[in-house]
């Protein structure tokens, strides 16, 4: 861990450099997240979790750390997009985010982006509904629908799936969620989702989720990003298949 970061706290230090050397910022940002090796850290007095299951990747967790490390080199404009937006300036060609990113990170970028992302928005998008129909029922007043949700995606009641999360992650069972647990139990829930799902129901539970980032007016994955991930998700069901 000592080596890593020092290896991280270099990183740190070239970043900052080429943003002097006037390095176009987001082209130096992934390029030193491509080299960021630290699953996670505390810093600036918080946790911070880059690494979740050691699959998804929240490359806005790190860019966080990375961008207050170096605040005074990026526009401030810049800056809040990113931070509060998700995005990054209209005149970086997304194209080039996989390839500074590298390989392995881009996948695991993707796996948060299907697995956390789209899964969040999922469970919003089925929330919606449900609140809709309540109301067109005659109901004045909005209710908790969180075990309807559940079961409508998942066939399961929250606390049903949470209890099993925590004893196959071994985590203790509390009342409290750290945020960052709650971003480790929405990707289990997102591949508990794709096992035992068929085929159909997954691929219509999944659009719903981006269509509601659409609705939201969210950040969503450009073509070849959608593609990529259907062929990694393949690959990875393929291996899963292979050890059950």
């Amino acid at each position: 861990m000592g080596h890593q970061n020092t290896m991280n706290t270099n990183n740190i230090d070239t970043f900052r450099i080429q943003l002097e050397q006037g390095k176009y910022w987001p082209v130096a940002l992934l390029e030193t997240m491509a080299n960021w090796s630290i699953p996670s850290e505390e810093c600036f007095g918080r946790q911070f979790v880059y690494l979740i299951q050691g699959e998804a990747f929240d490359w806005l967790a790190l860019a966080e750390r990375l961008v207050l490390s170096c605040e005074d080199l990026i526009p401030s404009d810049d800056r809040e997009n990113l931070l509060f937006e998700g995005v990054l300036p209209h005149d970086f060609d997304r194209e080039q985010f996989k390839d500074l990113l590298g390989i392995d990170k881009y996948r695991a970028y993707l796996n948060y982006y299907y697995g956390i992302v789209v899964e969040e928005a999922l469970h919003l998008a089925v929330e919606l509904d449900l609140n809709k129909r309540f109301i067109s029922n005659g109901h004045q007043y909005s209710r908790d629908f969180t075990n309807e949700i559940f079961r409508r995606i998942y066939t399961m009641d929250y606390v049903e799936l949470l209890m099993k999360f925590r004893q196959i992650t071994e985590k203790p069972f509390t009342n409290e969620m750290h945020i960052s647990e709650v971003k480790e139990f929405t990707y289990w829930l997102f591949k508990y989702r794709i096992m035992n799902s068929d085929k159909a129901k997954t691929a219509s539970d999944t659009k719903k989720g981006l269509e509601q980032l659409m609705i939201m007016k969210a950040p969503t994955p450009t073509d070849s990003e959608d593609s990529d991930f259907v062929q990694i998700f393949a690959m990875q069901s393929e291996r899963r298949n292979q050890r059950a």
